[in-house]
């Protein structure tokens, strides 16, 4: 008996422990929701990915200093894409497989996003993708936050055309992106009685741009319109200020140059040449205002924000509001509630189309300005509504011509 109760005490104590460290860790597992970044951290698409992880990491962070959702914090997983599409599936597959992660954040490139897109519906799994695009693409399985083609290369080229003039030159990267923007370009160029000077396309990451420069500066367009992706923006500008090319004489209209590109680039080569897009630091509203201040104070006074990164940042919290309305990760009410919902995000308000799964959006038009912010030109002055496929033009002629303002 006396062996035995000695037995009793000394197990008793280990029993207990291991108790309670099964049940800490039942709870630690329940109280996590975790979520996967993917976004490239090296490579040519560095320079505009790398400030996106930021961007999440603040909703992430915000969400949880609120309670986090349905009682659980959220956990950040990010994965290097590298700037491949390819690695950046298999990273997809690997956070959806092996980390169990309840939603995907990410993608830059139309090539990163259409090989994730496979990963994503073939898991019934969810995808944020952040960055303005060329349309002609649905999936149940993918939110768009950033823009459609009526919300950024229509409304941009229309502008350009009204106020520079008829005849434009096309410089892109290529690869799906920029030859289906120019696709649509060409088609609004034929409707409005434009002219295509010339169209030229260089790989991913190409430095040399002085055939090119030189080739506008003999061929003078009325404007450029530039869908260089990555840190190839950087070489150009540097070959159009080589060659005497001036935005007084042919401004360029860039899809992807944005203020993170203006900081890397060196704003005094972009200043005075045009981008389009929802978001820019320069939007004077009480909610941008407060979302830079936030920003800054986690990550330096020094850092700008930019489009994509506002798009990243309202992605986590749309999809946070419609976890806390459902009370569930369950994918199928995820998406209802998703459908449902609008924010009064920086930019302005968004709400997601439940039927392309595309956010409605303001538009606005910037000039590069030499310390590194955009002068919004012009601007929709209300949401308009996404429409993927463009097969819309006279429509989103309207967007234009019908309002907006400076």
């Amino acid at each position: 008996m006396m062996q035995y109760r000695r037995f009793l005490l000394f197990i008793t104590p280990v029993l207990a422990l291991l108790i309670f460290l099964v049940w800490q860790y039942r709870v630690a597992d329940q109280a996590v929701v975790r979520i996967g970044v993917l976004h490239s951290l090296t490579g040519t698409m560095a320079l505009s990915e790398a400030p996106l992880v930021d961007a999440v990491r603040l909703a992430v962070e915000e969400t949880n200093e609120t309670g986090g959702v349905n009682g659980a914090q959220i956990e950040m997983i990010v994965s290097d894409c590298r700037s491949d599409a390819g690695y950046c599936a298999e990273q997809a597959e690997k956070l959806i497989v092996q980390h169990k992660v309840q939603a995907l954040f990410g993608c830059w490139t139309s090539a990163c996003r259409k090989a994730v897109k496979t990963v994503v519906e073939k898991h019934h799994h969810l995808l944020f993708y952040p960055v303005q695009y060329e349309g002609l693409e649905q999936s149940p399985n993918i939110i768009y936050t950033g823009a459609a083609p009526n919300q950024q290369i229509i409304p941009m080229v229309s502008w350009a055309m009204q106020q520079h003039g008829r005849s434009a030159y096309l410089i892109g990267s290529d690869y799906v992106f920029p030859r289906t923007a120019n696709s649509i370009v060409k088609k609004l160029l034929v409707v409005k009685g434009g002219q295509l000077v010339a169209e030229r396309y260089v790989p991913l990451g190409e430095q040399n741009f002085d055939t090119i420069a030189g080739e506008i500066a003999a061929q003078p367009p009325d404007f450029v319109l530039n869908t260089l992706n990555g840190d190839s923006n950087l070489y150009f500008f540097r070959a159009l200020r080589k060659a005497g090319i001036r935005p007084e004489n042919i401004p360029v209209f860039s899809t992807s140059i944005a203020e993170a590109e203006l900081a890397a680039i060196g704003p005094e080569r972009v200043a005075g040449h045009y981008a389009a897009w929802n978001y820019f630091q320069s939007v004077d509203s009480i909610e941008n205002r407060a979302f830079v201040e936030r920003f800054r104070q986690r990550f330096g006074s020094r850092r700008v924000l930019d489009d994509p990164m506002e798009a990243a940042y309202i992605g986590v919290h749309l999809w946070v509001n419609a976890l806390r309305s459902t009370g569930t990760t369950d994918i199928n009410s995820l998406k209802i509630a998703l459908g449902r919902q609008t924010l009064n995000a920086p930019e302005g308000i968004v709400a997601v189309d439940a039927e392309t799964q595309h956010l409605w959006k303001p538009v606005r038009i910037g000039r590069a300005q030499a310390d590194g912010q955009f002068d919004i030109v012009w601007q929709s002055g209300r949401s308009v509504a996404p429409a993927p496929f463009p097969f819309f033009i006279p429509h989103a002629e309207r967007v234009v011509m019908a309002g907006g303002d400076k």
